[in-house]
């Protein structure tokens, strides 16, 4: 059954699994940061499972080696992923998030192709033009802001880390390991390598914040 995929119950039956492809306003400016955010369809827990998770962080690696980028904060949530992450050279957010999303979708097309046939009628997509597909991404392009002040990166690298204990999942965000707090907190890199050195240092005014982080 799908729930053994991704974390749903077997009532659950309307889940689709490509990415919708529709217009986002994004601004591509070098060296600006980014925090992103976007859901699952409908914000169904399609992320509830470890099989589900390992696909997002491989997605993630994939897209770094595509379009390189610097990766400053994650949480992998049920229903929703938050990344913070300064893009390299030429790289583009859309081409990072379209790697992201279509490669998670992918794999749980095919985990289901070969797991569980039987319920592919229903997770079918028909528009109105006739085109069929399946999905496993809310329809948009999510949330993308640039970050333009130092304070701004660490609250919100804060705010990430800070998800699952707000949602009751953890008690401390060191102990949620789909996230980045517990490799800011040990200096790892488990289970995606972060770019620690590219982030800005907070001044002696902002102690607050930095105290904070580790929380």
């Amino acid at each position: 059954m799908l729930h053994a995929c991704v974390g749903m119950s077997s009532r659950d039956n309307s889940i689709m699994l490509t990415p919708h492809r529709k217009t986002c306003k994004r601004y591509d400016i070098p060296g600006e940061p980014h925090f992103l955010t976007f859901s699952c369809f409908k914000r169904l827990p399609l992320l509830n499972r470890d099989r589900s998770r390992d696909w997002m962080t491989q997605a993630i690696r994939l897209a770094r080696s595509k379009a390189p980028f610097d990766l400053w904060a994650y949480v992998i949530m049920p229903e929703h992923v938050h990344l913070i992450l300064v893009p390299r050279e030429d790289a583009r957010i859309a081409s990072i998030l379209t790697t992201i999303k279509q490669s998670v979708s992918k794999r749980a097309l095919n985990w289901l192709k070969n797991n569980s046939p039987e319920f592919l009628p229903q997770i079918e997509d028909v528009q109105p033009n006739g085109k069929r597909s399946f999905r496993f991404w809310q329809r948009g392009g999510g949330y993308d802001r640039n970050l333009r002040s130092v304070r701004d990166i660490h609250e919100k690298i804060r705010y990430v880390h800070q998800n699952p204990v707000t949602r009751e999942l953890v008690e401390r965000p060191s102990d949620w390991e789909w996230s980045s707090a517990s490799a800011w907190e040990s200096s790892g890199d488990s289970p995606l390598p972060i770019d620690r050195k590219s982030v800005p240092v907070l001044t002696n005014l902002d102690a607050d914040i930095a105290s904070d982080l580790m929380q």
